[in-house]
């Protein structure tokens, strides 16, 4: 049932006035009328008789009226009956024979009764029922009639194409209202300017691509840019997506296709937009036990469409997808889809003006430097900043503010990378310090080895997933790894593990994902990146999906001895960056449990603070020349180390943590 108080009830909802009424609406409409105009044939002639009518026999009338107790008499001449009223008010019917006699017609008007007489049969009287049942059912008919043409039609109409078109008086999105990506807007906006333009480009002998392939990471705003070509072009713009050629009958996407290209082609120069291309453009006879029947006849006619023996002049594909690598080489060759425009992630100098734009209608405050947020947000894509916008929003709302300050703009950066705060989740105590500990080791090999991503936060507050998180961010975009940087993150993910080894002796289930993911980058790093001496350059390994049937079975393309000599180089270099931690950590183990105390107590603490009492517990600055954390936003991205103090940190004695039962394994020789 709805809710809605606004929306109309009842009868309200077929009123005219109150909205469209859909088709279901009218034959309900109709259904209730028809309904009602019978019950009413039926019931309201019978509501307008009279209830006191007494029927007698005729005798009984003559012999009222010999002694004048008949006041009317009503005689039909064609039927022989008489109805009227009796001297005590009471009305009557009675048979009489047809003709009337005229000695008893005699009788009634001697007994002072007023006589009178009916006409005839009355033909349309007589045919007036017979009128209105064969107009209802004929009513009836032309309403089946019409619903089954609509249903043909439907049918027959199942092949055209669902492809929406975009005219300029409509709202529209141009290239001022996308931020960034000045490159991709550039390639884009030649093909709007051929396409007012034309003679320009022919007067040189160029040709403009008749189809250009948008490629890029989900969230960067490939279908927005289609939105703003549609907006600047003032040509016709056709949007649709791929999944809409699809459908249960073999043939339909492939004549919506044609019915799509040749709207278009009337309407030359058009731009013809496909979001989603990958759900139609898949290789063909990639399926697993035979071929998708319906999905490349769809891709064959589009080929065929594209560049084939009837070229389309005039009309522009543009198609988006995050999956080209799954596309069919006949698409991406040249004559059909020409150009492939990457729309990257955001770098520094894009993120800035993207915020901007999403943050042009909310009221920040004198504090807010979205410079510092841009900064603060490596590797987002556009969707992320407008949610992390949003995010700042909502929790400035919670917070009965009318601005939205910095201080939401970290909360909500938090909640977006790290996961929403599980406030609800009790820890006993003895997980609550083992969680410290297993945190404060991966923060303290964030901070102190060299190459690793600066230490933002560390907190044993529950998010999302994770028991206690321990945020890095890179001070600036990196888009290749060194393997030196590689190595140190595998160190510091091995520090929860290897802290909760020193301090316990034993170990958890804790360190169960740290675990997964260092394998896996430890396999890409000899698989894949040649970063093994034992391997050499070479690269192994099939990227090939398993939905394209191509690697159904996970194969193989090298012998069980190299196979044997990867995992053994896997296992060297886990255990190389185990016992790295173990060193740094026994090194620092003051530190470690500074950290640890200072978390038990506060729960949460920035990377500035962990890397104040790291210093202080060393008892020197462990890097000279500056902290290597980033700061919160409301603070700057870098921070100078702190004065040390006149007197040390008072550490707990070693000997109030048990002593572990395990021994730190000696480095192996370089």
């Amino acid at each position: 049932m709805s809710t809605n108080p606004n929306e109309p009830s009842g009868f309200r909802k077929f009123i005219p006035g109150n909205g469209p009424l859909t088709p279901e609406s009218r034959r309900r409409v109709l259904t209730v009328a028809i309904v009602a105009f019978v019950l009413g044939i039926l019931v309201i002639p019978s509501l307008f008789s009279s209830k006191n009518v007494k029927t007698i026999s005729y005798s009984t009338l003559i012999k009222d009226a010999k002694s004048h107790q008949v006041l009317t008499a009503a005689i039909n001449t064609s039927s022989g009956a008489v109805s009227g009223q009796l001297l005590d008010g009471t009305n009557y019917t009675s048979n009489g024979p047809s003709p009337a006699i005229n000695t008893e017609i005699s009788t009634l008007q001697n007994g002072n009764a007023t006589v009178t007489f009916a006409g005839g049969s009355n033909l349309a009287s007589t045919l007036l029922p017979y009128v209105i049942w064969i107009a209802i059912f004929g009513g009836f008919m032309i309403f089946a009639g019409r619903q089954a043409r609509g249903q043909m039609n439907g049918m027959m109409s199942v092949g055209r194409s669902k492809a929406k078109q975009f005219s300029e008086d409509r709202p529209k999105t141009t290239f001022a209202d996308v931020a960034g990506y000045f490159g991709v807007k550039q390639e884009i906006s030649e093909v709007v300017e051929f396409l007012k333009s034309p003679l320009r480009y022919q007067a040189i002998g160029a040709t403009i691509p008749k189809g250009i392939l948008l490629v890029g990471p989900p969230g960067t705003g490939k279908t927005m840019l289609a939105r703003a070509v549609a907006g600047e072009a003032g040509v016709p713009f056709f949007s649709v997506s791929g999944s809409d050629f699809m459908e249960m009958f073999v043939g339909v996407g492939a004549s919506r296709v044609r019915d799509l290209f040749a709207t278009a082609r009337k309407q030359a120069p058009a731009i013809v937009f496909i979001d989603e291309i990958d759900s139609i453009g898949r290789k063909r006879g990639a399926g697993l036990g035979g071929g998708h029947d319906e999905r490349e006849q769809t891709l064959n006619q589009m080929l065929s469409e594209m560049d084939g023996f009837d070229p389309t002049e005039g009309v522009v594909v543009m198609a988006a997808t995050n999956r080209p690598d799954v596309l069919d080489p006949a698409l991406l060759r040249p004559g059909r889809f020409d150009r492939q425009i990457v729309v990257p992630l955001p770098d520094l100098e894009e993120r800035l003006p993207i915020l901007q734009v999403h943050a042009k209608a909310k009221p920040l405050d004198a504090s807010v430097d979205l410079s510092m947020v841009a900064r603060g947000t490596p590797g987002m894509s556009g969707a992320d900043l407008a949610n992390l916008v949003n995010e700042a929003a909502l929790h400035a709302v919670r917070r009965h503010s009318t601005t939205v300050s910095m201080e939401d703009f970290e909360s909500a950066r938090d909640r977006v990378i790290m996961g929403q705060e599980r406030d609800t989740m009790v820890l006993q105590d003895d997980e609550r310090e083992r969680i410290a500990f297993h945190e404060s080791g991966h923060a303290l090999l964030a901070y102190v080895l060299e190459k690793s991503d600066p230490l933002h936060k560390i907190t044993i507050i529950p998010r999302g997933m994770a028991l206690g998180v321990t945020m890095t961010l890179p001070e600036e975009d990196r888009h290749i790894m060194s393997r030196q940087h590689l190595e140190d993150s595998l160190c510091m993910r091995m520090g929860g593990r290897v802290a909760e080894l020193l301090v316990y002796g034993d170990l958890s289930t804790g360190a169960a994902d740290d675990l997964q993911r260092n394998t896996d980058l430890a396999r890409r790093m000899v698989r894949e990146w040649g970063m093994s001496k034992e391997i050499g350059p070479m690269a192994w390994g099939s990227n090939n999906q398993v939905f394209l049937g191509e690697d159904l079975m996970h194969t193989r393309d090298y012998s069980d001895s190299t196979s044997k000599i990867i995992d053994d180089e896997v296992e060297r270099i886990l255990r190389e960056q185990e016992s790295r931690a173990i060193e740094v950590l026994t090194l620092h183990r003051r530190g470690l449990e500074a950290l640890t105390r200072a978390l038990l107590e506060h729960e949460t603490i920035d990377g500035e603070l962990a890397a104040r009492l790291i210093d202080e517990a060393h008892g020197e600055p462990v890097h000279p020349a500056g902290t290597k954390t980033v700061s919160s936003l409301t603070g700057g991205a870098k921070s100078k180390s702190p004065a040390m103090p006149s007197e040390p940190v008072a550490v707990a004695p070693a000997a109030s943590t048990p002593a572990p039962t395990w021994q730190p394994p000696t480095l192996p020789a370089v």
